[in-house]
């Protein structure tokens, strides 16, 4: 492992990511990983990683770096401008960085996070066998700072065909489908609660979930006294406090609550949630 990335301005917020750290719930440990997962995982893909390898994470992009090195790097999710020592560049695409190139990043013209991939991944040290941050539980690496040296891993040196490739620009309305449960019960027509109106995600969202501004869904007589037990909590799901609009959980959400989850958000529909800029309407789906 020779040489790697060095950070000269992380941007609003910088993380290292990779698949997250599944199956820890047991030990208070969300799981973790991309947001996005579809665009991290096309990045490792077209710089010719193996699924899993590290990289960044950019909320708001705005990130500047300097190569270490000869290095292949991609970036994808939420579309951004890019420069290559001050030269437009392509995103989507794998771009090689003689050794000394500054790569610039802008601000998203669409969408919320931007990927990094690098050829080889980052090689930072793993936790639970994962290198993602958790801002929850504060495993994993610090978020990345300015002057940070990233140190990346060794490449086989082939580029794979580059296949399709998505972007992830959500639209000014996202629908979300769901499945009602496991507290669905508790509410008085959790069905047209979540279907019928339509939501729009607020400002204090984070990793850890989305705040959605809308009617709170009623919960019933004989319910509204009583306090749950704290159960698990899994990603996707969808929390009803008492007194305001659910929350959907995120990546790094708390393994625990005690809030009713009314229902839970397919797998497959929580990356475009994650690149949900404030103000974004959303409509609810109900499933079966």
């Amino acid at each position: 492992m020779t040489g790697g990335l060095l950070v000269l301005r992380s941007g609003p917020q910088a993380l290292v990511t990779d698949r997250g750290r599944p199956g820890n719930a047991h030990l208070g440990v969300p799981p973790s990983g991309a947001l996005d997962r579809p665009a991290y995982e096309l990045g490792n893909r077209l710089v010719g990683n193996d699924d899993g390898a590290a990289g960044l994470e950019l909320l708001g992009g705005g990130a500047r770096l300097r190569a270490r090195g000869n290095r292949v790097v991609a970036v994808t999710g939420a579309p951004a401008p890019v420069t290559v020592d001050g030269r437009p560049a392509a995103s989507h695409t794998a771009l090689h960085l003689p050794d000394g190139a500054t790569l610039e990043l802008g601000a998203p013209v669409g969408g919320l996070r931007v990927y990094l991939a690098v050829a080889g991944g980052l090689a930072v040290e793993a936790a639970l066998g994962s290198r993602s941050t958790d801002l929850l539980s504060g495993l994993g690496p610090a978020p990345v700072t300015d002057d940070t040296e990233l140190p990346v891993g060794p490449w086989s040196g082939t580029l794979p065909d580059a296949g399709p490739v998505p972007v992830s620009v959500p639209d000014t309305a996202v629908r979300l489908r769901v499945r009602l449960g496991p507290r669905d019960d508790w509410f008085t027509d959790p069905r047209a609660a979540l279907a019928g109106p339509e939501w729009t995600v607020t400002a204090d969202g984070n990793r850890i979930g989305i705040r959605l501004e809308g009617p709170p869904p009623e919960r019933r007589p004989d319910t509204r006294d009583r306090e749950l037990p704290s159960e698990g909590m899994v990603t996707g799901a969808v929390q009803a406090p008492p007194d305001g609009p659910p929350v959907v959980f995120l990546a790094d959400h708390p393994t625990t609550g005690g809030y009713p989850v009314v229902a839970v958000v397919e797998p497959s529909d929580l990356a475009v949630l994650a690149q949900a800029l404030p103000g974004t309407r959303v409509r609810f789906t109900v499933l079966g």
